[in-house]
């Protein structure tokens, strides 16, 4: 988690996770916000507090061929009856200016109608790295 530098504007979007996030259990109310000029980039922001939030991206940007196996037990505690509900996002690591990553075996799965989400550890978690690298752009400082 990370402290947010400047506010972005809101996506519509409340999310309820309520077994929370790895580590992070304890918190379950959060705001999904994007600014456009840090797309492909968004923010899972604690809801009661706006200074703390994850930096999140949609996998299928990052690994356009990313197949994740959600469990039944997560599908059928999120209530998702279509696949075309899930909302996936995955959780970025910025370890310095010049290197990012993206975990992609437990991303946070989201019903676009219920606005419920859960942190699901994938059937097929060992395809996938925590650290998937981000490329990050030569000019970026």
């Amino acid at each position: 988690m990370i402290e947010m530098e400047k506010p972005a504007a809101p996506l519509n979007n409340k999310v309820r996770l309520p077994m929370g996030i790895l580590g992070f259990e304890q918190i379950k109310e959060y705001v999904l916000l994007a600014n456009p000029e840090e797309e492909p980039f968004a923010w899972l922001q604690v809801e009661a507090n706006a200074s703390l939030a994850f930096i999140v991206i949609d996998p299928f940007l990052v690994m356009p061929e990313y197949q994740p196996d959600i469990p039944q037990s997560d599908v059928d505690f999120l209530g998702l009856d279509d696949p075309r509900d899930a909302r996936l996002l995955n959780i970025v690591t910025i370890h310095s200016p010049n290197q990012a990553t993206v975990n992609l075996k437990s991303p946070i799965v989201i019903n676009r109608r219920t606005h419920i989400g859960k942190q699901v550890i994938l059937a097929n978690a060992s395809d996938f790295s925590v650290q998937h690298p981000l490329p990050v752009a030569e000019n970026a400082q």
